[in-house]
């Protein structure tokens, strides 16, 4: 037998196609907001640096 017919072949795999991303997913959580106030652990805080103290 020649050499080239000993040689194993390379096998290639196919997998199953992949849904597409969409593409409106990635801009949308960029956008998502924030808080827009102060956390309570914030307002409390603030409420005892301000007190004067005696």
């Amino acid at each position: 037998m020649k050499l080239s017919r000993k040689r194993a072949r390379a096998q290639t795999l196919k997998l199953p196609a992949t849904a597409p991303r969409n593409p409106l997913v990635a801009p949308a959580l960029q956008r998502k907001a924030g808080a827009h106030r102060k956390s309570n652990k914030a307002l409390r805080r603030g409420v005892r640096s301000t007190k004067p103290s005696e």
